[in-house]
């Protein structure tokens, strides 16, 4: 279900990433506005579809965020430390790489050097 929050969520973060004017037409950003104004959820089909579509165009253009960055750099990383660890002999470390924390870790420090 789209709800009004979910709008404005996107809306928001199109506008931060400068993708707003440049990835939607005038009606686009119109049919968004008004939604988000006069609709607190969103029941219709047909307006469901058309603007599930509108966000999915919103979706393909954004840039990743930081913390989607972070886990697929750690998820990497992660996957290497842990074939080394297997190959040394330790068998928890196949755990590892399954270990959110641990992922956000790696992809926060190599982020950073």
């Amino acid at each position: 279900m789209l709800t009004r929050q979910g709008l404005m969520k996107a809306r928001t973060r199109a506008v931060r990433q400068r993708i707003w004017f440049k990835a939607l037409s005038k009606v686009e950003r119109g049919i968004v506005d008004l939604t988000i104004r006069c609709i607190e959820r969103v029941r219709s089909r047909i307006l469901n579809r058309i603007v599930s579509n509108i966000i999915a165009k919103i979706l393909k253009n954004l840039k990743p965020s930081f913390l989607e960055t972070v886990t697929k750099v750690g998820r990497e990383i992660a996957h290497e430390i842990c074939e080394i660890a297997l190959k040394w002999g330790n068998l928890r470390a196949s755990s590892w790489r399954h270990d959110s924390d641990f992922i956000q870790f790696l992809g926060v420090t190599a982020i950073n050097r």
